[in-house]
């Protein structure tokens, strides 16, 4: 067989519903036909790679203000899901309080690639390689969702079953990423390796978020997020607690990225070795913390 050095994209519809409520029913009717559409980076890629056959795509952009993006001091920010990632980056709301998610998606590919791009595309790819799903699970982050039934919010924390998989079921469409106000105080920080500086998906992903809180031991409370060394976005959570219980020092900072790398579970492909994936886990948490405390020392001194 002559192999297609040029690939295609396959025949398919094109949907536009008037309404969320049009769009959910028409997802609900053909499950295994039919594909919710808002940027297209992912889907776009595995149809031309032929991995997706979706008969219809169903451009769920603009409807019911799920192309915009809000802030309420009290409530937390609002990130419709066909808001493009550039524009997170240059809201002024999300550089003030929200840093951390700017960082992410600024590694995300190229600018280009940014302007189409999403997080609410993201998160729904549930690959365990996505770069803006550690920010948004460190930030608590919610998702809204319109179903067949009724809308409903889904803790970021238990929305992903394994690559590709998430809660969602046939009809539901996510309309908007909800995160609430940062603690006050808070520094973090996303490291990611590849196998370039530019455009490449991590071979390991550590995302680190830290805050004063006096009500704790130690002071300090830190929430970390790995990417890429688990079948889903992890949260290490014995590192986080080991931190917690005892003094903010180099030696806990080393036996907590420890914990990290224990906690994780990668695999060997074309990228790097399980190996290696357990040991960079260990150098980037590490590296992360030290950076997040530094920052957190900084502001204490600076008040």
């Amino acid at each position: 067989m002559k192999p297609q050095t040029h690939p295609t994209l396959p025949e398919f519809d094109y949907i536009k519903p008037e309404s969320l409520a049009e769009a959910s029913q028409f997802l609900a009717l053909h499950p295994d036909e039919a594909r919710p559409f808002l940027g297209g980076t992912d889907i776009f890629v595995r149809m031309r790679d032929g991995f997706l056959v979706p008969k219809f795509l169903v451009d769920v952009k603009h409807l019911d203000g799920t192309d915009a993006i809000r802030f309420d001091p009290l409530v937390g920010l609002t990130i419709g899901a066909a808001v493009n990632m550039n524009r997170v980056i240059a809201s002024p709301e999300v550089q003030k309080y929200y840093p951390l998610l700017a960082e992410a998606c600024r590694s995300v590919a190229s600018y280009q690639l940014r302007t189409r791009a999403t997080i609410a595309g993201n998160l729904c790819n549930a690959s365990p390689a996505g770069d803006t799903i550690g920010a948004c699970l460190v930030l608590d982050g919610k998702l809204q969702i319109h179903g067949t039934a009724c809308p409903r919010l889904e803790t970021l924390s238990e929305f992903f079953l394994g690559p590709g998989k998430t809660t969602l079921k046939p009809g539901d469409i996510v309309t908007a990423v909800s995160l609430p106000v940062p603690p006050g105080g808070s520094a973090g920080t996303y490291l990611k390796l590849g196998r370039n500086k530019l455009s490449d998906l991590s071979i390991v992903g550590v995302t680190v978020l830290g805050s004063p809180a006096p009500s704790l031991p130690s002071g300090f409370r830190f929430r970390i997020a790995l990417s890429s060394v688990a079948p889903i976005p992890l949260i290490a959570a014995e590192a986080e607690a080991a931190l917690a219980e005892q003094a903010i020092t180099s030696g806990s900072i080393h036996a907590a990225a420890c914990l990290a790398s224990e906690a994780s579970t990668p695999i060997d492909d074309v990228r790097g070795s399980a190996r290696y994936r357990k040991q960079m886990v260990r150098n980037l948490t590490e590296m992360a913390l030290n950076q997040v405390w530094q920052k957190l020392q900084r502001q204490d001194a600076g008040r």
